[in-house]
């Protein structure tokens, strides 16, 4: 069979224009994707839409839609904006809008002017991702995205020549190098205020995953499914063991049948609280993320309100730790907590009526089940047990997934279904201690916490969120007892993925990592990067300026002296950064500089050198008959130039000596 021959290829390298555009929707496509997860669905469909239909014109060659098309479109997206926020004002709706109309202005960018508006919408849009997360992951992709849209800027400006994108990325990002100095130092020297950095005064109170202030079947189980960060501990003493690890949150008293709340008389600072304590407390340190509530957690139970600059912390009368205003950013405390103590000892009858209301018409097996309990004895104490063994012995089940409760919620858990989560079971319990004239409540807050060998600290996620429960017995006051011990005592030795296992794709995938494992490795290394984050950059506050100022040696700083570091440091930092760029700049060759100053010479006199003019031919323009030059000028020039081409093009050793530099300055005299 005979071969064809190969046709030469008749593809034609890309358009500059073409190339320039398409690097911009990648740069503005590297902007818009962190955006996805907080927009409506909607959007990044519309975006996407756009986007694409941007570059099948910038592939095609094709004219861009007028304004007529544009126009109606546009107006229609608003509308959708509109009717999904109801205003056009405030964060999301903001971001929403400005996500759309960069958008619609990649369809009608004609000139320049357009460029640097797509340019400096991109900026705002990266800075609008730091008010939904401020994570290493999301800085990273920022710092990514700075450096496309340099580049994409300089691949405009080019004229000629355009090297390559490699070079123009490292040019890009040589230039985001260049300000990073100084943008650490307006990071610690800038005079800080209290609140939220990223964030708008309208939306700090938006809703964040955590405890709520009312428990029913389902919500701390939903909770548990949860990775998500609730806070950190630094134990400055030695920890207890997790079974110890109880941190309070909120205490519920009111119970309808279903659903538990708190009992606002004690949701608020009362009396003094009566306490016996045991031992030494334990010294630790609370890094706790904000979740818009007024609690703040500490291991159970702390000596004294932790301080916090701005937000005063109090006790509750049923000990619940408050926080004058909501936790709306990232806060540190230190506290002192005691694990063996008597709370409330001595509390009168009066003030323990609250604690065994039920409702009536409701749970009435569970009635008459603590009826016969309490026919084997008086004793309190007893019936806890009594009621514990019940549990121990039952053949109850410990899910995240229990079956769904009727009205009676108690009767059909402890009769029927006999599955479910902690909050089943303090509920249970709390409601039985009740039926049996036994003041109690329940306690919702978190157990346990997992210590990260990298960096020490203890991490409690919201996976951690637990409840339990709290009885009053004479002369010891209240005492917590836990009723999923009884049931799943190795939910409170060890994490609750131990216990059950999460699983992904129906129970294909299983999540429970061993402690041996390289993923495991991996992911605690990262989380004590993104700890370190947390407490080094996130959670650089003003007290933390003012301690950093302090070990500088100034003691009484002011705004006026920050502004005076800030500008003292900045120029420094400036003068560094040009001293350097100048000592890299490429040293000038002393023979050409000669030879310029010679071209300098010359062109003085009117016989400024062409731009494609070499030496010879310079010279011959030079001494030409018409060259208003006198005659020993000529000669001098002639001899400045034969000996330079000489020294340049290779018949004389360049640089031999210092003495071809200065025998061509010699010459060079000789022309003036």
């Amino acid at each position: 069979m005979m071969k064809l021959p190969r046709l030469p290829s008749t593809a034609r390298p890309m358009s500059r224009d073409k190339a320039d555009t398409l690097l911009l929707l990648a740069a503005c496509s590297l902007v818009l994707v962190p955006h996805i997860g907080h927009l409506p669905p909607w959007t990044p469909w519309m975006c996407g839409v756009l986007l694409l239909w941007r570059g099948w014109i910038t592939f095609r060659g094709n004219r861009m839609p007028s304004h007529w098309v544009l126009v109606p479109i546009a107006t229609l997206s608003m509308i959708g904006v509109f009717s999904t926020y109801q205003t056009f004002f405030g964060r999301e709706a903001g971001v929403a809008m400005l996500v759309l109309l960069l958008s619609f202005k990649l369809l009608e960018m004609r000139s320049k002017r357009d460029l640097f508006s797509v340019v400096f919408v991109n900026f705002f849009l990266m800075l609008a991702n730091f008010f939904y997360s401020q994570s290493i992951g999301t800085a990273l992709m920022m710092i990514a995205a700075v450096i496309a849209i340099l580049t994409t800027q300089l691949s405009f400006q080019y004229t000629g020549v355009v090297p390559s994108l490699k070079k123009r990325l490292g040019l890009g990002a040589m230039i985001f190098g260049l300000a990073v100095p100084l943008t650490l130092v307006l990071f610690i020297l800038f005079p800080r205020i209290q609140g939220p950095l990223w964030g708008l005064p309208s939306d700090v109170n938006a809703g964040r995953t955590g405890l709520s202030d009312s428990m029913a079947p389902g919500n701390i189980s939903n909770l548990a499914q949860s990775d998500d960060v609730a806070f950190r501990v630094k134990f400055l003493d030695p920890a207890p063991p997790k079974s110890r690890l109880y941190w309070r949150g909120v205490v519920l008293g009111n119970f309808d049948g279903r659903t538990w709340t708190q009992q606002q008389s004690y949701a608020k600072p009362g009396r003094p609280i009566s306490l016996r304590v045991r031992g030494k407390p334990i010294r630790h340190e609370v890094t706790l993320e904000p979740n818009n509530r007024h609690w703040l957690f500490a291991l159970e139970l702390p000596q004294a309100a932790p301080q916090i600059a701005g937000n005063p912390a109090s006790f509750s009368t049923d000990l619940q730790l408050l926080a004058a205003q909501p936790i709306n950013e990232r806060v540190r405390y230190g506290a002192a907590s005691y694990v063996d103590f008597d709370l409330r000892p001595n509390e009168p009858a009066v003030a323990l009526r609250n604690w065994v209301r039920l409702p009536r018409a409701y749970n009435a097996r569970t009635l008459e089940f603590a009826a016969r309990l309490r026919q084997q004895g008086d004793d309190k104490l007893q019936r806890i047990n009594a009621a514990l063994m019940f549990f121990r012995n039952g053949k109850f089940t410990y899910t995240l997934e229990p079956p769904l409760l009727g009205v009676h919620t108690v009767d059909d858990f402890l009769f029927s279904t006999r599955a479910g989560f902690c909050e089943h079971y303090a509920s249970a319990f709390v409601v039985l201690m009740r039926a049996l004239d036994i003041p109690a409540r329940v306690v919702t807050g978190y157990q346990g916490g997992e210590i990260n060998p990298v960096d020490g600290y203890m991490t409690v996620r919201q996976s951690d969120a637990h409840a339990w429960a709290e009885v009053w017995l004479e002369n010891r006051g209240w005492i917590r007892v836990d009723p999923t011990a009884a049931v799943a005592p190795e939910r409170i030795e060890r994490n609750l993925v131990t216990v059950i296992p999460r699983r992904l794709f129906g129970g294909l995938v299983n999540l429970n990592l061993g402690k041996n494992s390289w993923l495991s490795d991996i992911r605690l290394n990262w989380d004590a990067v993104t700890n370190g984050w947390n407490q080094w950059v996130l959670n650089y506050t003003p007290a933390r300026q003012r301690s950093f100022i302090r070990s500088l040696g100034f003691d009484d700083a002011d705004w006026r002296t920050l502004i005076g570091l800030l500008f003292s440091v900045s120029v420094l930092v400036m003068a560094a950064i040009a001293y350097l760029l100048i000592m890299k700049r490429p040293k000038r060759d002393p023979v050409q500089a000669v030879y310029a100053k010679f071209c300098d010479e010359f062109a003085r006199r009117g016989l400024r050198r062409a731009g494609h003019e070499g030496p010879r031919a310079y010279l011959v323009r030079l001494t030409a008959p018409d060259s208003p030059l006198a005659a020993d000028k000529k000669i001098a020039a002639a001899r400045f130039l034969h000996f330079y081409e000489a020294v340049q093009y290779g018949t004389v050793a360049k640089l031999s000596s210092a003495s071809t530099v200065s025998q061509l300055k010699s010459l060079l005299v000789e022309c003036r």
